[in-house]
């Protein structure tokens, strides 16, 4: 397919980074652009046009994520806790990725697209569904909880990060 394999080299590290993001979980990020690169090339043709196939593809990543939630739900309620941190992306440091795992979903969401796939604040909104001045929000929201968490060496996350 024309152009697939340029976009897939320099493409799927950023997307599985960032779906990894979302995820909380390095192995499911994985999982998930692997499965979204290849539905990108089912539909190449189309998702090669598009103004951004990243955002496309970290969109189908996401709904694969939520997805596998979804029929993980008996045994997220049974599950006490969070559970032991899972390694970072290779392209997150290990004190940001902590801090990252804290913030809610669409928080998330947001700062993996803009930051880990280098989206701009107009492709993050569309990748979301939202309007751009929401995306921006949510950035601002998110780097502010951010800041305040790294920024804090009694915070939870730095009281975890010291244990590990």
């Amino acid at each position: 397919m024309d152009g697939f394999e340029a976009w897939y080299r320099g493409s799927a590290p950023r997307l599985a980074a960032s779906l990894a993001v979302v995820a909380g979980d390095a192995d499911i990020g994985r999982e998930a652009a692997a499965e979204a690169c290849t539905r990108a090339l089912e539909r190449w043709s189309r998702v090669g046009a598009m103004s951004s196939p990243e955002a496309w593809a970290h969109t189908v990543g996401v709904n694969l994520i939520r997805r596998r939630w979804r029929r993980a739900a008996l045994e997220r309620r049974l599950a006490s806790g969070a559970g032991p941190l899972t390694p970072a992306p290779p392209s997150l440091d290990p004190e940001l990725w902590v801090a990252v795992r804290g913030l809610p979903l669409r928080q998330r969401q947001a700062v993996a697209l803009r930051y880990v796939l280098d989206l701009t604040q107009e492709q993050v909104a569309a990748a979301m569904g939202v309007a751009p001045g929401t995306a921006a929000a949510t950035l601002t929201t998110a780097r502010r909880q951010l800041r305040s968490v790294l920024d804090d060496p009694e915070s939870e996350e730095a009281k975890l990060h010291d244990r590990a």
